[in-house]
This record gives structure tokens, sequence and C-alpha cells, in this order.
């Protein structure tokens, strides 16, 4: 009898070490499971919140081609947000100025298209109030903000009888509109998220081929103007309107080759030797085939790389 007692004493107590190993091992568990999600970033890895890359501006922002079927593309912002892999808010508009970015109400009226790919609609809001309102509604989100805009203020100088006087008179309002709109960007994005402003290819420089080649006197006159006009009017004013914003400005103009004295030459079909700078603005964008000032889906490209390597 008392053997049989021990024997069932010796089970139960079996049983019980076997409970506490089995109680002991699920707090080892759990207590391990803690120990990882408070490890830095790991919370952070499992329940990561969403990137938006923010961009603005005007046809350039939007990626518009003439060819092969006129509208936008996704132009340099689709290559940015693949690259980055980040949700694209695209609030660009098609012939946006530093004015009307500020104070047109939606994407309309003379404006457009608007993005093609990840667009933002805004029809009772400015281009500025839309995406501050969303900046402000997504803190810790905002990846980068990229903005093109003031192109479109000068372009009517390119016919003007003096066009470097002409672009030296907007440049006054373009600075002052670009530095309102990076300013208003900054206070509702917060300080550590990258604001990237963008210039343009000098694309006047085609004026060198187009429409006729060899070119007028007056057409080689106009794409020299261009490129003293950008280098020290336009871009200066763009660069100093971001610097006040904490911004990062890109000067697309220089990385595309249109400082390149006018007297480098190099070969392009079908017209032979031309001026260097000339021959890359005719592979990057329309102007040399169709008289077109937007980039080409290479010229796109190209910004997008400009605008990653500028975050590095």
């Amino acid at each position: 009898m008392s053997g049989g007692r021990e024997g069932t004493c010796r089970g139960r107590d079996v049983v019980k070490k076997s409970i506490a190993m089995r109680t002991v091992c699920a707090a080892i568990v759990v207590m391990s499971i803690a120990a990882v999600v408070a490890l830095p970033g790991a919370s952070q890895a499992t329940t990561s919140a969403k990137k938006y890359y923010v961009s603005l501006g005007d046809s350039y922002s939007v990626g518009y081609q003439p060819s092969p079927t006129p509208g936008a593309t996704s132009g340099y912002t689709g290559y940015v947000a693949k690259k980055l892999k980040y949700q694209l808010e695209n609030f660009g508009c098609g012939g946006a100025t530093t004015s009307s970015i500020l104070n047109t109400v939606g994407c309309t009226g003379g404006f457009g298209p608007p993005a093609a790919t990840d667009a933002v609609a805004y029809p009772t809001q400015t281009q500025i109030a839309a995406a501050d309102a969303f900046l402000t509604a997504h803190p810790g989100q905002i990846g980068l903000i990229t903005v093109s805009i003031g192109g479109n203020d000068v372009t009517s100088c390119a016919s003007d009888p003096s066009p470097t006087t002409c672009v030296a008179a907007a440049t006054g309002a373009i600075t002052t509109n670009v530095t309102t709109l990076a300013t208003d960007l900054r206070a509702a994005a917060g300080a550590g998220v990258p604001i990237v402003g963008l210039t343009y290819p000098d694309v006047l420089l085609g004026e060198w081929v187009y429409p006729t080649f060899p070119a007028s006197s007056a057409d080689q006159s106009l794409a020299t103007a261009s490129v003293t006009a950008f280098q020290t009017l336009i871009n200066p004013a763009l660069q100093k309107a971001y610097a006040a914003a904490g911004g990062t400005f890109v000067d697309v103009t220089s990385a595309t080759g249109a400082y390149t004295p006018l007297t480098t030459l190099a070969k392009l079909s079908p017209y032979g030797k031309i001026p260097k700078a000339v021959v890359e603005v005719c592979k990057l964008t329309w102007f040399c085939q169709l008289g077109n000032i937007h980039a080409n889906s290479k010229g796109y490209k190209d910004i997008g790389k400009l605008i990653t390597k500028s975050l590095s």
C-alpha cells in the first residue's frame, strides 16, 4: 500500500513539475518576445508607417511629353518614387507659375494637365494649400518633397526684344513667391524632411538648330542669351529661395551641360558639328525635334537621378 501511495505521489510530483516547467518556458518565450520588441527599431520594423513623396510644380513635375501621344507621363517623379520606395502624391499642374501655385484654385482654367501618375485632385484649394494640408495630416511619414516651378514665369521672355532684361524683371517675383512656397512647405512638413527645388534644362539652346538649321544670327543670339539668363538670374533666384527654407537646390541646367562653352563642338546627326551644350539639350528634350520645351524620357530619368543623388 505504501509503495502504491509513494508511486502516486511521485506521479503527481512529475505532473506538477511538468506544469511548472511549461509555465516557466512560456514565461521565457513571452519575455524573449518582449525583449525583441523593445530593441531599437524592432517595433518600427513591424509597424512602420508608409513613407510619402510629395511633388509640386508645373508640367515638368507632372512629366508632360508631347510625343508619341501628348500628355503626362510618370516623368522624374515615377523614377524617384520607385527608387526610394515611397508612395507618390503628385500635386503638380501643367502651366503653373510661381504665382498660380500660391493663388490659383484647382488645376483648371488654362492650367493643366494634372499628373498622370498618383495625381491628387484639389478642386477647392490652391496647389500649395492642398500640399500643406497633406503634409500636416501625415506627420513623420513624409520622406521627400520636390518642387519644379518658375519656368513659366519667364517663357514669354523668349519672344521679348530684350530677353535678358525681361528675365531680370521676373526674378524678383520668382524669389518672393518661391521663398513663400518653400517656407510654407517647411512649416507644414517639419525640419527633418528634405525639400528639393529644381530648375530646368536650357531648352532654348535648341534654337541653334530649330526651327531652321543653320540657325539665324537672331536664333543663335537667343540661345546664347538663355545661358546667361539661367546662370546669372533664374537659378540664383531659385537657389536663394529654397535655401531660405533649408531646402536643397538641384541645378539641372548645369548638370545637363548648358554651361559648356558654345565654342566646344560635338557631332550630332543630322547637323554635323554643333555646340556640345546644344547636343545635350537635343538628346534630353523635345526642343530640337519639335520645338517643345519638355524633357523626353531620358531627360526626366536623368533629372530623377539628380534628385536621388542630392539626398545622399
